[in-house]
């Protein structure tokens, strides 16, 4: 994996050299070639989809619920064996 500084200056380095050409590019020919540069780029870094970043979030949700549920449950537990200890 690039570190975030160098993925920028390759991407930079890239750009440039596809807006400095001699000859003009069609405006399709310079979207199509950035973007597979960019996706270039994006396939260098630890990224997730954002399918998978939302389900992953309600996973965590879930499992938050869930821990908090059990810490009210290990509370009253606790506030049962307290008053039990002191007698």
């Amino acid at each position: 994996m690039l570190a975030p500084k160098d993925l920028l200056d390759a991407l930079s380095g890239h750009a440039s050299r596809l807006f400095s050409g001699d000859t003009p590019l069609p405006r399709n020919e310079i979207e199509s070639q950035f973007k597979a540069l960019l996706q270039s780029g994006f396939s260098k870094l630890d990224l997730v989809s954002r399918e998978e970043f939302d389900s992953q979030m309600v996973v965590l949700a879930r499992t938050r619920a869930r821990l908090e549920s059990l810490e009210a449950k290990v509370a009253e537990l606790e506030a049962r064996l307290t008053p039990a200890s002191a007698e």
